[in-house]
């Protein structure tokens, strides 16, 4: 596989980036009472020594009683967590990988299997989890400023622990994304409305306050996917002049680069183009794109995270669109779980090394 693009450096404002490669955020849930442990930090380590240019981490939750379903999941506020991540970015920085935290509030979720619940009863724009499914309350407009400001304060903690760019996780469902869709934002105030870019308006917010908080030189990251784990075949934006109503208004607000998820890179996002997400997303606001979406692996992560096995697959498309400038970052996901030396590997040609992907490879920090 020729992959020379995949080792150009990339650089924006904080982030210079050795290489193209991402290691996507990806839950693992090893972080008792949300603290991140030395084994965490030995695990993003690993993957910054072997070779990936910038790790996004695992979703890490904002300062909000109800913003995480799991006890587990890492908290991105209060000193003990705060402590550990400064460990966690030390440990990634001497492995010689740049690094950002995801930021995260999930909103209105199903409880946790281990019957853990968080201390007040979960959040979101109209306490719906989906299309007429009520597991939490409404926010009040009240609930909504503190929210905000609880994203800017995580995000200038990033800044001050050295971490070198923010994520925000507006993707698959979550809180943002609550915002964004019609069938869990049945608001009536400023907060909802008819439209996708009326419905912006928290998310928009978020960015601006993250942006007052970092200065116009740190990097931000948004995540963002028309599909919801509550709908797979949905889709947010519907026509490419959609997704340019909902784009540019969260680039004018401070985004740099949009990270794109989808359940298969190279699936065309709209009819009459073999653009992706990440494809059509440059084309419209003319920021940079990161492409994610079962790279590098056959078989996509739904399949995978129900059990069934995936196997090693080739690069020869992502590198035909990566070429042609449908994107500029590839983020990798269950390849550099199951695997922290993907990027070397791949690197040197050494195919004949690449793992597959098993569901084990959830139960460990490899």
């Amino acid at each position: 596989m020729k992959t020379d693009s995949l080792f150009r450096p990339f650089s924006l404002k904080s982030l210079n980036i050795k290489n193209r490669i991402v290691m996507a955020p990806m839950t693992r849930s090893f972080s008792p009472d949300g603290v991140p442990t030395p084994e965490v930090a030995a695990y993003y380590r690993r993957r910054a020594e072997g070779e990936v240019g910038l790790i996004l981490s695992e979703g890490t939750v904002i300062d909000r009683l109800s913003s995480s379903n799991d006890k587990n999941v890492p908290h991105f506020h209060g000193e003990a967590a705060l402590k550990g991540w400064q460990n966690v970015i030390s440990e990634v920085k001497q492995g010689g990988a740049q690094m950002g935290p995801q930021i995260w509030h999930m909103g209105v979720m199903e409880n946790h299997y281990s019957g853990w619940l968080p201390a007040g009863p979960f959040e979101g724009p109209s306490g719906l989890f989906k299309p007429g499914v009520t597991q939490g309350i409404a926010m009040t407009e009240n609930d909504i400023a503190e929210t905000i400001a609880a994203f800017g304060r995580s995000a200038a903690d990033a800044k001050r622990l050295g971490f070198d760019c923010i994520e925000i996780h507006g993707a698959h469902g979550y809180l943002i994304d609550q915002f964004f869709w019609e069938g869990t934002n049945q608001r009536q105030d400023g907060y909802g409305g008819a439209t996708l870019p009326i419905r912006s308006r928290f998310a928009i917010e978020v960015i601006k306050e993250i942006r007052k908080q970092v200065g116009e030189d740190f990097a931000i990251i948004i995540r963002l996917s028309q599909f919801k784990p509550q709908d797979y075949n949905y889709k947010l934006a519907k026509t490419p002049q959609e997704m340019e109503a909902w784009l540019n208004p969260l680039a004018e607000a401070g985004v740099d680069i949009f990270h794109c998820s989808q359940r298969r890179f190279w699936e065309p996002e709209f009819e009459g183009s073999d653009l992706n997400f990440a494809g059509w997303a440059k084309k419209i606001t003319g920021q940079p794109t990161i492409t994610v979406g079962s790279v590098g692996l056959t078989g996509e992560f739904l399949a995978a995270f129900a059990g069934e096995s995936s196997d090693p697959s080739s690069l020869d498309e992502l590198m035909r669109r990566m070429d042609r400038g449908d994107f500029d970052l590839v983020a990798v996901g269950r390849p550099l779980l199951a695997d922290p030396y993907w990027v070397e590997k791949i690197k040197a040609n050494r195919t004949d090394e690449l793992k597959g992907f098993t569901k084990a490879a959830l139960a460990e920090l490899i």
